[in-house]
């Protein structure tokens, strides 16, 4: 059994770790609400970018040609992972981390064994994770996160953009948590590039009857340039106000063990106090007893 003393500074330990983690789940509260405020005035407009595009692709023969549309074999590839700067969030990281790789073993495994898979990572703790295993890791944007803004995501969205334009990326992924709720983050696997028109995306044009000024191919040329740049930036507000909800989840929980940890060292301590007592009760027993007998 633990000393008196040992049991005291455990629970003077454990009640400061209780302290910080519920002074993080605190700061991560009004973290959250900032983000997700940030994100819930995104989703609208990229919708709605999203069915703009849709609708004028649908019968613009220009979007065929646009250089971003371009579909060809597949040899050279760049995933962009967007993770935090930071742990305590519990697997939010990890499970970026580990889906990326899944998505390389199952679809890039060919290219990753000719070197040919590249990593743009977002966020310091996706890029040391996949550093570590060993593939070939870009962190020039790892510290988005310090001066978040679009103009900062643009930068990297405009990279992928002009590699795949020029040759140098056959394909373009990104990795990212979806924001849900504080308890949920929903993992999302989403092809950048090249543009892929989807069936569930298709948009019924008859009944709108639209006039382009200028062309149909000058405004597909326009918007889908900032409607990539606009996916990055979403899923990195995603990914922002995932990790918040994460780091708020993980901190109540990691406050709440500590407060059942209290409990037991308080009950522990408590019992070896009262086993100390009864030593000494027993002790002095003995000892009147034995100058008695004297």
């Amino acid at each position: 059994m633990a000393s008196l003393k040992e049991v005291r500074n455990r629970i003077v330990s454990v009640n400061s770790t209780q302290q910080i983690t519920k002074a993080m789940k605190m700061v991560s509260a009004a973290k959250l609400r900032r983000a997700t405020d940030a994100i819930t005035q995104m989703r609208p407009y990229s919708q709605k970018l999203t069915e703009m595009i849709a609708t004028v692709s649908a019968s613009a023969e220009g979007a065929k040609d646009n250089p971003y549309t371009n579909i060809r074999e597949v040899s050279k590839v760049l995933i962009i992972t967007v993770t935090s700067d930071r742990g305590l969030c519990g697997a939010f990281n990890a499970n970026v981390g580990k889906a990326v790789v899944n998505l390389i073993n199952e679809k890039y495994a060919s290219q990753q064994a000719a070197g040919n898979v590249e990593i743009m990572a977002i966020g310091k703790k996706g890029g040391e994770y996949l550093s570590r295993r060993g593939y070939n890791v870009n962190t020039k944007y790892a510290d988005i996160f310090t001066r978040l803004s679009f103009a900062s995501v643009r930068e990297a969205a405009e990279e992928a953009m002009n590699g795949f334009e020029n040759g140098k990326y056959d394909t373009v992924e990104v990795v990212y948590n979806e924001f849900k709720n504080v308890a949920t983050q929903v993992l999302r696997a989403e092809q950048l590039l090249p543009i892929i028109e989807k069936k569930e995306e298709k948009v019924k044009t008859s009944s709108v009857d639209y006039i382009f000024e200028p062309s149909e191919e000058e405004i597909i040329n326009e918007l889908l340039p900032k409607a990539l740049k606009l996916q990055v930036y979403k899923a990195v507000l995603e990914s922002n106000a995932s990790e918040h909800g994460a780091r708020m989840t993980a901190m109540d929980k990691a406050t709440d063990n500590a407060g059942e940890l209290l409990k037991e060292l308080k009950l522990q301590y408590n019992r070896s106090r009262q086993a100390a007592i009864t030593n000494e009760i027993l002790e002095i027993v003995g000892g009147a007893e034995a100058l008695a007998a004297a």
